[in-house]
Order: C-alpha cells, then structure tokens, then sequence
C-alpha cells in the first residue's frame, strides 16, 4: 500500500478538535438559504473555498433549504475544482512521502524519482477518486456529490451527521439513498489502482487503501461541518490578542 497514515488516529485528532464547539444555532432561519450554492454548483462567495488555507471545500451546501440538483456537467466541474486544487496536489505529496519512507512499493524505487513516483501514485488515487465519487457515478445514479452540511445540534449530534454522511447521500429527486457513489466510486478508483501498485496487488491491500480512500473523506465532512465553527473560534482568539 503507498500509505501507512492511520485513519483512526486522524478521525480521532478531528473529534479532538470539533467536541468542544457548543451547541450551535442559526441566530436567523434564513441564514442557510441565503447562501445556497451558485448555478454552476459551487457555493457563494461568502464561504471560503479551502478549509485552513488548504483542504478543497468546493463541494460544500450550507443546507439541504431549496434544494436544486446539479447537471452531470455541473459534477464533473466540481470533480475537477477538487482534483486539481493545491491542497489534494499537497496531500498526494504527504501520501508520497510516507510510502517511500516505508517503502510500501519497492518497484518505485529511491531517491528523488522514487519520491516523484510515489507522489504522481498517490495523487492519482485522489484525482481518480475524485472523479469516480463527484463526477461519474454521481452522474450515473443521480446522486447529489455535495456535502449539506446540519449546522445545528449538539457537536456529538453533528459529528455522527458528517460521519454517516459518508453511507446516505442526497438524490437529485431530493431523497435520501444509500451512498453508492462514495463506496462503489472508491472501489473502482481502488481497481484501477493495481495497474501501477505492482507490489500491492492483493484482496487485503484492496481492502487497506479502500478503507483509507473513505476514511480521508470522512474526515473531510467533519472538517466541512465545523469549519465555521472552527473560523469563529479562531476569529475570536485573534482578537483577544
């Protein structure tokens, strides 16, 4: 496997961090619809569109309020804006890194051109992933690639919302299905894989780089949830300054 990254350890790291928000309340109803995504799919302006200066946040609705589906064009777009942001290029670069210092592919080799094609692998499980879980199957099974996120709630509440999340998806018809494109577009990204893991081509590393594939984005709907909780805090501490 090109990553020994523990899941576990990261989603534990992100609990850490979000628990302690307090239970938040939109002061005006019509906060969330006021800020609904644009036509093409992205959200409005009023958010940022990276999550600490890095993590892509394009795929961001603040609520499921008039809800309105996207074309597959439109999911592609959105494929594409998180497949070529910086922050997946700098992830696909700590992903690399980590499995040259593990030498988890020894075919890659050593030295600067092992760490090259460490990296090039680990990004293109991201792109491909990105692709497969915002673009293709979306489009295929009219599922929504967006995260919509609760806002409201205790932080436990919203914490098992962004985590289930990864299992429930909206459908472009407004209801709710079980989130094909999460698992089944990972598990293709995950098999077209084996064409450049030459060393990692068991059912048991399958399994491992499945598990991670979700698991980063399972903690990126946690990140998604709180980040304007997370902003406020940091605004505040700024200030206190």
């Amino acid at each position: 496997m090109p990553h020994r990254i523990s899941v576990a350890s990261v989603l534990f790291a992100l609990s850490a961090l979000v628990v302690p928000c307090q239970q938040v309340v939109p002061a005006n109803p019509s906060q969330s619809s006021s800020s609904q995504v644009s036509e093409d799919g992205n959200q409005q302006s009023g958010e940022s569109k990276r999550i600490l200066g890095l993590i892509p946040n394009y795929r961001t609705s603040p609520s499921l309020q008039d809800y309105q589906p996207l074309s597959s064009g439109q999911k592609f777009k959105m494929a594409s804006e998180d497949a070529f942001d910086r922050g997946t290029v700098a992830l696909g670069v700590l992903f690399g890194a980590d499995g040259q210092i593990t030498n988890s592919n020894r075919s890659f080799g050593h030295g600067a051109a092992g760490f090259a094609r460490y990296s090039g692998a680990a990004y293109g499980d991201l792109v491909i992933g990105d692709y497969m879980t915002e673009g293709v199957f979306p489009s295929l099974l009219h599922q929504d690639p967006r995260y919509f996120r609760r806002g409201n709630g205790t932080a436990w509440s919203r914490l098992g919302y962004a985590v289930g999340r990864i299992f429930l998806t909206q459908t472009d018809s407004g209801g709710q299905q079980f989130n094909y494109s999460e698992i089944v577009g990972n598990s293709t990204a995950v098999a077209i894989s084996n064409a450049y893991y030459a060393n990692n081509r068991t059912a048991s590393d399958a399994v491992s780089q499945l598990g991670l594939q979700i698991g980063v984005d399972m903690a990126g709907n946690i990140l998604k949830e709180f980040w304007p909780d997370l902003q406020k805090k940091f605004k505040r501490r700024n200030a206190g300054r």
